[in-house]
């Protein structure tokens, strides 16, 4: 057994593009050396590395050479090839191709006759001969959200310059080449702290620890957690003091930094008379600091920087100074655009909105905020007419004001802050903590993770906005497909589902669909309304799998009977999750599916027929028609009051009955009274028992 180590050594990747590349090169290794027989099984030891300028894979237990293979070719007829048992122009050519005598040639018989066939035995090839031609293919096959060419006249493009390649197998070079790069057994350090020495790597097993006095953390986990020791003991600097826990940034500078360590900085406390919000969002997103709070959870007037480099206490004291420096010219930034934005009111930006573009085919922002108030509206009274309370005047205001914010100078040099900004003006202006609130957190959730807003103003505000924009889009033409989703409309609907799903709001998205289709003109009249409720459906689905977990079967059983509420739908997946795997209930899904067949085969009409009581002559049917008849009342009962598990439960009593049924009747009879009857029968329990879910979608486990 071998030992691999391949390193693709390049110019500075983006951040946010390196965790999926690296996994996606270990793939390829996996899948390259499992297809040419140079793994012995799949799952061997495969590790990854990354850094800024390099992504590279390890892998224990590589072959020397292939694995020898045979293989089993089929050619032409036998009688074709022999005929008059004589060998023909068919065999012989057939034994050439094959690289075989024509004595060779052996009869093998198929679902479609006697064919002549070939054994091929196939030897393996060195594993570092078939290295050389596969990997450079797979080094050209990664998939990058942009790449650039950078050789004159050259066709290879990549996300970054290629500067050097690595390849060992044990202690030997694998002579391969990419871009005008052959492959070596040298690495290259820290930039500043190593310079451009090179780092000869003798053996892959020693990788790591050559790159490491290189000063270079290749191992993505270890440097993950040499900075967050490093963010700990640097926060506890400052007394009583901790940095802020922000995963997302911890995975940012993970990727930005090859051998990081951590600097405490400072700034003047008059700056926290801003906003938490735009503070933090100066640090994090523009300079990629860590806030730190004290034992209350409040913003303290201190930072942590991650640095890509190593220094002395002399060296850190300029850094920190330089560090400091740029922050307060930041602070100092977002404070003049804070004191600017309040010499117009948000209410007096309303018309502003009106040179504002949304989208071209739709107009501006002033015409967006139009049709979210007119969803708004509807929204409201749908949901007030079933007893739920909103504040009318104050979601108005919001819904009027939601995106006015868009017209600030801090919006406009933060964009993160977006409906923020409009939330904390609100507040500032004395629009009430309703509206403020409303703004605020209307473009919560902007994933499936995020809560959802936690008043009913914010969340109709959400809705409104959503179903706004995915309705328009889908008007004007512009529904996702395939992989193309610009305006980001299933994340749109996404947060449609998971809104109505956690605020108990009692809307069906048929519901929804339908107060946007009446709400909305340029929807009457676009091209898209018959595919919305489909897209919305896929949205629930998605959610239901997905976000919740639930089976694919369990989920197609429930959506498949149509559309309640979002928190209907999941209690009944909920409730068959609870029972899928019981005898009955899979008995039951077994003889529903069986029910389907034969009413799809039958001529006869099920639809509205009634079953006539003296037909039942066999004992099996009169027990399936009196059982049911009894079982039925007490299953809508309790699906009336979503009791949805005993409702179940109670379904699978019918077991016996359907069980026997289907022993002892045979539903065709021959005399049609008695088969229409039949046919009546078991479309009537199919119809009486599939209203919380449609059991012939469940998959026997």
């Amino acid at each position: 057994m071998a030992d691999l180590l391949l390193e693709i050594g390049l110019e500075e990747i983006p951040a946010r593009m390196i965790a999926a590349a690296e996994a996606e090169l270990a793939t390829r290794i996996e899948g390259v050396l499992t297809k040419q027989r140079l793994l012995v099984a799949p799952g061997a030891a495969i590790t990854s590395y990354s850094t800024p300028r390099r992504l590279a894979v390890r892998v224990e237990g590589v072959l020397a050479r292939q694995l020898d293979m045979q293989e089993q070719l089929t050619g032409p007829s036998w009688k074709a090839a022999f005929p008059d048992g004589q060998p023909g122009p068919a065999a012989q050519a057939f034994a050439k191709k094959a690289g075989v005598a024509v004595a060779a040639l052996e009869k093998i018989t198929t679902p479609k006759g006697e064919y002549a066939s070939a054994l091929i035995h196939r030897p393996g090839r060195g594993a570092e001969q078939v290295l050389s031609e596969e990997l450079p293919r797979e080094i050209g096959a990664l998939s990058w959200p942009k790449a650039m060419y950078w050789r004159p006249n050259k066709p290879e493009r990549f996300v970054r310059p290629l500067r050097w390649l690595l390849c060992l197998l044990d202690e030997e070079v694998v002579p391969l080449e990419f871009a005008g790069i052959r492959a070596s057994n040298v690495t290259y350090g820290h930039r500043v702290l190593y310079g451009e020495r090179p780092v000869p790597i003798p053996r892959p097993a020693v990788y790591l620890a050559a790159l490491q006095a290189a000063f270079v953390d290749a191992d993505v986990a270890s440097r993950r957690h040499r900075i967050r020791k490093a963010l700990d003991a640097a926060a506890r600097i400052v007394p009583g003091a901790r940095w802020r826990e922000d995963e997302a940034l911890v995975e940012q500078v993970t990727h930005l930094t090859e051998w990081p360590t951590v600097l405490t900085g400072n700034f003047q406390p008059e700056y926290l008379a801003l906003p938490e919000e735009v503070l933090v969002t100066v640090m994090r997103d523009h300079q990629k600091y860590f806030a730190v709070e004290d034992k209350q959870g409040a913003l303290a007037p201190h930072f942590l920087a991650v640095l890509n480099t190593q220094v002395d206490a002399e060296g850190l004291a300029i850094i920190r100074h330089g560090n400091e420096r740029v922050l307060r010219a930041r602070f100092n930034d977002a404070r003049f655009f804070w004191n600017f934005d309040q010499k117009i009111p948000l209410t007096g930006r309303l018309e502003k909105l009106k040179t504002v573009t949304f989208q071209r085919d739709l107009g501006s922002y002033f015409s967006k905020t139009e049709s979210n108030l007119r969803m708004a509206k509807a929204v409201t009274a749908a949901v007030s007419a079933q007893g739920i309370l909103v504040d009318h005047a104050a979601l108005e205001q919001a819904v009027l004001l939601a995106k006015t914010d868009l017209t600030t100078e801090l919006v406009k040099e933060f964009t993160e802050l977006q409906g923020i900004v409009g939330g904390l003006y609100a507040r500032a202006q004395g629009l009430g903590e309703t509206v403020a609130q409303a703004i605020y957190f209307q473009y919560l959730p902007a994933s499936v993770d995020d809560p959802i807003p936690a008043a009913v103003e914010g969340q109709i505000l959400g809705l409104a906005d959503r179903m706004a924009t995915i309705t328009e889009m889908f008007a004007i033409g512009l529904a996702p497909s395939g992989s193309k989703d610009p305006f980001a409309l299933r994340r749109a609907a996404n947060g449609v589902v998971k809104i109505l799903a956690e605020s108990g709001l009692p809307l069906t998205l048929t519901a929804l669909e339908t107060i946007a289709l009446e709400s909305l003109p340029r929807a009457r009249s676009g091209e898209g309304a018959g595919s919305l409720g489909v897209f919305l459906k896929e949205r629930l689905d998605f959610y239901l799998r997905e976000v919740r977990g639930y089976a694919y079967d369990v989920v197609n059983a429930v959506l498949s009977t149509g559309l309640t509420t979002v928190t209907d739908a999941i209690a009944r997946v909920q409730a068959l999750t609870q029972v899928r795997g019981s005898d009955d209930l899979v008995a039951i899904s077994t003889a529903f599916k069986r029910i389907k067949n034969i009413l799809r085969q039958a001529t006869e009409k099920q639809d509205g027929e009634s079953i006539a009581g003296d037909a039942l002559i066999e004992p099996a049917e009169r027990q399936l028609y009196d059982d049911a008849a009894r079982v039925a009342p007490q299953v809508e009962a309790l699906r009336a009051r979503q009791d949805y598990l005993q409702a179940l439960e109670c379904i699978a009593t019918l077991r016996p009955a359907i069980d026997g049924f289907f022993d002892q009747v045979m539903v065709m009879a021959p005399e049609a009274h008695l088969r229409r009857n039949r046919l009546a029968l078991i479309a009537s329990v199919l119809s009486d028992f599939s209203r919380i879910a449609d059991f012939s979608e469940i998959v026997p486990g």
